[in-house]
């Protein structure tokens, strides 16, 4: 999903691309006999055909290379690649250039720029480029949004974003079951059997038109010392995916039931304890921005809406301070008194702040207090806004 948030044609181009392997160029061969009407005329286009593969056109891959389309399938613990380009499409030389790179997850929002610098000027022609890297722990949904800022020849300030939104909700197990006896041995039954939270599917057969086929063929024996990968994709549950506070603490996704024959026809089972996956780092409160403005005037007040969430198994009695920064100036009494907010519950909480700087200024300062535990958690780099002076003219 890509928008813009000026109404108005940019000098700069944003492109966003993820890295990833490409896939081989597949095609679907079409054949026909020589008697039939076309003769050989299907077989002599295959031959023509760039994509396929000389001597052995009917073969579905080709020898070319496809790169990806979109941003795909992201998994947990796979590094979330990108390449981000932002190019001088005009004739003009455009200064102060400023690009962000954030990702926004369930539970905090990460600045994945390598530079937090700006750079001085872009000539007509020019880009700047930039390769982003994130190893992905979180479940849910993932939006990086790629935030550009720059100063015209006239002296005007102009900023656009661009957001990208990819889901991160399975959960893959891999299990690997070796035979560490001297004879071999028929493997009845394995199985994952998933926690509360969880729904699994099974991705050791093959679905035909009749029925499903294990991936280990009909007879599935498993020799002196031979090793078998079973594979597991499991996913939570429509009514826990939403609570960032339930899945937040679970760490159990489930066991596996073991069935196997020896050569004799004895029986045996293993049943595994509970399998333990790392829960990802939500803590226990969270922070995220419910509504915000892209652009705001210079030194004028403006309304945000946060929402706070208690993913810990207590409830908290909170305290919000606002602490102002260099260009962010929070209106209000700091120090007010929330209450009480008991376990996976959630509140809005509304604030008016300023800014005292032009260009793209992150909203920081941000601390709650829990006056139960006494525990501090301080928020910053909530978010960017593009602060403009609305007394300046193109032509100042």
């Amino acid at each position: 999903m890509d928008v813009n948030q000026a109404k108005q044609e940019h000098l700069l181009a944003l492109k966003v691309m993820r890295l990833t392997k490409p896939t081989l160029f597949t095609n679907m061969p079409v054949t026909s006999e020589d008697r039939d009407l076309p003769g050989d005329l299907f077989s002599m286009l295959m031959k023509s055909d760039p994509s396929t593969i000389k001597g052995a056109e009917m073969v579905m891959l080709g020898e070319m290379l496809t790169l990806p389309q979109n941003f795909g399938n992201i998994f947990l613990g796979e590094t979330f690649s990108s390449y981000i380009s932002v190019h001088n499409d005009s004739n003009q030389v455009v200064k102060d250039i400023l690009v962000k790179a954030d990702l926004q997850t369930s539970s905090q929002r990460l600045n994945l720029s390598t530079s937090n610098s700006s750079v001085s000027e872009l000539k007509p022609e020019c880009c700047i480029d930039d390769v982003i890297h994130h190893e992905v722990k979180e479940i849910g949904t993932h939006i990086l949004v790629c935030a550009v800022s720059y100063t015209t020849q006239s002296g005007e300030k102009l900023y656009f974003r661009k957001f990208f939104k990819f889901q991160t909700d399975e959960v893959f197990l891999e299990a690997q079951i070796q035979n560490i006896t001297t004879s071999p041995m028929f493997m009845e039954k394995v199985s994952l059997e998933p926690s509360l939270m969880y729904s699994v599917t099974e991705l050791n057969m093959v679905t035909s038109e009749e029925e499903g086929e294990s991936t280990f063929g009909k007879m599935s024996y498993l020799q002196p010392m031979d090793t078998r990968q079973y594979l597991y994709c499991l996913k939570p549950k429509a009514e826990f995916a939403e609570k960032a506070g339930v899945i937040k603490g679970v760490t159990v996704i489930g066991k596996l039931d073991i069935v196997w024959k020896t050569n004799l026809g004895e029986r045996g089972r293993l049943q595994t304890s509970q399998l333990q996956r790392m829960a990802p780092g939500y803590g226990d409160i969270r922070l995220t921005l419910e509504s915000v403005p892209d652009t705001v005037n210079l030194e004028e007040p403006f309304d945000i809406t946060c929402k706070i969430t208690n993913c810990s198994e207590r409830t908290m009695d909170l305290v919000l301070e606002m602490c102002n920064t260099r260009s962010v100036h929070w209106c209000g009494v700091s120090g007010r008194q929330l209450g009480k907010l008991s376990p996976s519950a959630s509140m809005s909480l509304p604030l008016k702040l300023l800014t005292s700087a032009q260009g793209l200024q992150s909203v920081s300062g941000l601390r709650l207090t829990d006056t139960f535990l006494k525990r501090t958690y301080e928020y910053d780099d909530i978010a960017q806004v593009c602060v403009v002076c609305p007394f300046l003219s193109p032509e100042s």
